[in-house]
């Protein structure tokens, strides 16, 4: 079995990739805050089971071609269920629903969070380095 094989440690990367998607679908609201009919978006979190696997169907989100003038997606990394936009704000006169605290502090605390999934994961890898003598 390859370290990359392990529950937790695979649990953390679907982790971290959770949390660099996120961060790309909020930079979206944040630079759409001004956009007339623009609702605010957001992941759901991947749940997992008691041994660190990923639930079914948390990553199943396609990337969907709405004119033949769009280009294709290029990038095969996972993609994560959107929350629908129910975003609970009030909508300004525009039609827009982004508010800007919100999606700051949410940017926030999406960026301490991979920061903690980084540091578990690197720090299990040492201490599995450690147990095997390879440090």
């Amino acid at each position: 079995m390859a370290i990359n094989d392990l529950p937790m440690l695979s649990a953390l990367r679907t982790k971290m990739q959770w949390h660099q998607e996120r961060q790309r679908v909020l930079a979206e609201n944040i630079s759409n805050s001004s956009t007339p009919n623009f609702r605010p978006r957001d992941l759901v979190e991947p749940q997992f089971d008691q041994k660190g696997g990923s639930v079914a169907g948390t990553a199943t989100l396609a990337m969907a071609r709405t004119s033949a003038s769009h280009l294709g997606s290029s990038d095969a990394g996972p993609s994560f269920k959107h929350d629908g936009g129910k975003s609970g704000f009030l909508t300004r006169p525009a039609g827009n629903a982004v508010n800007l605290e919100d999606q700051m502090l949410k940017v926030s605390a999406n960026q301490m969070d991979y920061a903690a999934a980084t540091s578990l994961y690197s720090r299990s890898l040492g201490l599995i380095k450690t147990a095997i003598g390879k440090r």
